[in-house]
């Protein structure tokens, strides 16, 4: 087995966010092929105890600690560098001297860099192929919170916004691969960055089918409620501004013509907004809970009210592959392959919203039933890790030519 360099902006594991879900089964799937020595960041205090989890699947590897607090006091330093404050923000000289000598010392040719920050540690190293999981158009993002943010936060959003796509599109140009969660995503960033179009591609997520599946769960829910539950870290704004947006625009109206609706918030760190919300009548804020599936599992409705989303959204894919019925926002649905009406449902505006789910609880639970079926069909049938992860092998193997040659078909399909 060859060598091959794995660098992650989060210690992928364990596999209960976004990100973390994709780089694990990354991280997994390139071990089985390579000597992975990977260099990654810890952020939150409660993941030192899954370090020996990530060892036992690498060569070798470095686990830096990174304080959130202090990252953004130092990513300031940006501003004077005119730079993207996630450049500074995992900036670490330890990881790079981790990362210069085991280079040096197994002769590395092949990287792989999961998230645009991380690509710093491998500029000094042009000679090895170097492919780049951007994951989403970060930048992308900065925008879209710059236009919904209050000054001051829309100017520091409106900085890194620019200041991050420049440095995507300095990524993009020396890399051989730039990788995208979604076709929208990828194109999106063709148009961002044209001098790179050759080499831009995307490999979507996968779920494990065998881990969210339907099953004998026990309830957390109260007898004669109406769960709907919305599912996800709940320190991370595009989910805090999901969970508000539904909470005034949708609930209630939505608990006028079902009073037994209850409003289900689960996932770990809630910010104070969300912890706010559970003042109102017919919401519950759980916090961290050990296991998410029960709360899908016994749900009347899992919903994706997202306003602001880039790639896939890992929930809407878990809670299809448990059988249950989703109502999902356009922006939630990108990148996923589903027909709405078939196999989950969907609505825009908050009025669609407030029709769409009380058409749903109103209706007999078959019907939910069946839609849930078809979703789970759905995943088993086009989302397995495996099947998703395969054309990364041939990109790692013979990479685009950097000399603006038309890109190989693999490198544009899942």
């Amino acid at each position: 087995m060859e060598d091959l360099l794995l660098l992650v902006h989060r210690m992928p594991y364990p596999p209960n966010k976004g990100d973390k879900i994709r780089s694990w089964h990354l991280l997994k799937h390139l071990a089985q092929r390579y000597r992975v020595h990977l260099a990654t960041f810890v952020d939150d205090a409660d993941d030192w105890q899954h370090v020996p989890a990530v060892q036992a699947v690498c060569a070798s590897s470095h686990f830096a600690p990174l304080s959130p607090r202090g990252a953004r006091v130092r990513s300031l330093g940006a501003v004077l560098r005119n730079r993207s404050l996630s450049y500074d923000y995992y900036r670490d000289a330890g990881l790079r001297a981790w990362v210069d000598n085991t280079m040096r010392q197994h002769g590395i040719e092949r990287i792989v860099v999961f998230s645009s920050p991380m690509a710093q540690y491998a500029e000094a190293w042009p000679q090895a192929r170097r492919i780049v999981d951007f994951c989403d158009v970060d930048s992308d993002k900065w925008r879209q919170y710059a236009e919904r943010k209050p000054w001051p936060a829309s100017m520091i959003f409106d900085y890194e916004a620019k200041r991050l796509l420049r440095y995507e599109r300095q990524i993009a140009a020396g890399c051989d691969a730039s990788l995208f969660v979604s076709a929208p995503e990828a194109e999106l960033f063709r148009g961002l960055a044209p001098e790179s179009v050759a080499r831009i591609g995307w490999f979507s997520n996968g779920v494990d089918t065998a881990y969210f599946a339907p099953g004998d769960y026990a309830s957390p829910y109260a007898a004669g409620e109406l769960p709907l539950v919305f599912c996800g870290a709940m320190d991370y704004w595009p989910n805090i501004d999901a969970v508000q947006w539904f909470a005034a625009e949708v609930l209630p109206a939505l608990r006028a013509r079902h009073p037994a609706v209850r409003f289900v918030i689960a996932g770990a760190r809630p910010a104070p907004e969300v912890q706010a919300l559970a003042a109102q009548p017919g919401i519950t804020v759980t916090g961290t809970v050990p296991d998410v599936r029960p709360y899908v599992a016994h749900a009347a409705l899992s919903v994706a009210p997202l306003r602001v989303a880039r790639g896939i959204q890992n929930k809407v894919l878990e809670a299809m592959a448990m059988a249950q019925a989703v109502l999902v926002t356009p922006q939630a649905l990108e990148g996923i392959e589903a027909e709405p009406g078939r196999d989950l449902l969907l609505a825009a505006s908050a009025a669609q919203w407030i029709e769409a789910a009380a058409a749903a609880l109103a209706g007999p639970a078959a019907a939910r039933a069946q839609l849930g079926q078809a979703a789970r069909q759905r995943v088993e049938a086009a989302y397995s890790w495996d099947a998703r992860l395969a054309p990364l092998d041939r990109m790692i193997e013979t990479p685009a030519a950097r000399n603006g040659a038309a890109a190989p078909a693999q490198w544009t399909t899942a």
